[in-house]
């Protein structure tokens, strides 16, 4: 796993922890990425999301030096060192984006004869910030956006009112794209959805979640750095479960685990049978501590 950690400046870097079982992780005592680049100096690397393509990792991050964010690349062969690729969705340009870009979310086989990202930027108008949108490259680093829009923008009212943002790289299923999506209400409150794009056309929005399917409800999830935020950036995929690692409160990270079917998307399951408090959407949490995960109701070890 890679996670963003910050110094007591508040400084973000990313982190490297492994685990054999995908819930108790050990940390490396040095990161992994620290910033480095002009576009990363002062304020750091943020919102990892990894995707293995060939017999390589890439990375998105976001490179912030305290006078814009940008979407960055980094490219690896084991996950510990890593090869910076530049920016590749420049700040205050684009088809509509008009200021800040983050949180690229690459699927990791190329549909007609491209590969695809789902990223944030900024539209221009009032609450025109934090909306969704695609591009495709052919080499991972040239990106160009189809659409002069973006392809999926608030809904006032709803969960996802002010911030629509990719969470994990998608997933290709034999109903479309599946991609998980972190929403914030007008609150700034932060729920996960989902949206389903078309396998042959990744601009094209096939369905999307009316309702979240995961939403802060432990304490450590509602009080924190920022509160009220469960905000998944990570993705395992097992026949049996998957299992999607996320932020809470801006302080900790947890995991909850699905039996998910890829056609599947609203069945959220216990992901031990140990958990036996009743809680909404039948989620199971584990809550970090020192490094290594533990449940709700055991100690880390």
């Amino acid at each position: 796993m890679l996670f963003r950690a910050q110094n007591h400046t508040g400084t973000s870097v990313l982190g490297y922890a492994t685990s054999r079982d995908g819930i108790h992780f050990v940390r490396r005592s040095r990161p992994v990425l620290w910033p480095q680049a002009p576009y990363e100096k002062n304020g750091g690397v943020e919102d990892p999301r990894l995707v293995h393509i060939g017999s390589d990792y890439y990375l998105t991050y976001t490179g912030y030096n305290k006078a814009a964010a940008q979407l960055c690349l980094a490219k690896s062969p084991n996950l510990a060192q890593w090869t910076r690729l530049g920016v590749i969705i420049p700040a205050n340009k684009g088809r509509w984006n008009v200021h800040w870009t983050k949180s690229g979310a690459i699927l990791d086989r190329k549909i007609n004869g491209h590969y695809w990202m789902y990223f944030m930027g900024d539209a221009a108008g009032e609450n025109g910030a934090n909306q969704m949108g695609v591009a495709y490259s052919d080499d991972l680093i040239h990106w160009t956006e189809p659409l002069d829009h973006p392809i999926l923008g608030h809904r006032v009212g709803m969960f996802d009112s002010r911030v629509v943002e990719p969470g994990p790289p998608p997933v290709l299923t034999d109903k479309g794209i599946l991609l998980i999506y972190n929403g914030a209400d007008d609150q700034l409150a932060y729920r996960t959805g989902w949206a389903l794009f078309d396998k042959d056309d990744p601009t094209h929005v096939l369905a999307r979640s009316d309702k979240p399917v995961f939403e802060p409800q432990q304490k450590w999830e509602k009080v924190g750095q920022v509160p009220n935020v469960v905000f998944v950036e990570g993705l395992v995929t097992e026949p049996t479960r998957w299992l999607l690692y996320y932020g809470g409160a801006d302080k900790h990270v947890g995991v909850v685990s699905t039996q998910l079917k890829y056609s599947e998307i609203k069945s959220w399951q216990p992901a031990s049978t140990r958990s036996r408090v009743p809680v909404a959407l039948t989620q199971s949490r584990i809550a970090s501590a020192s490094g290594f995960f533990r449940t709700t109701e055991q100690p880390a070890h």
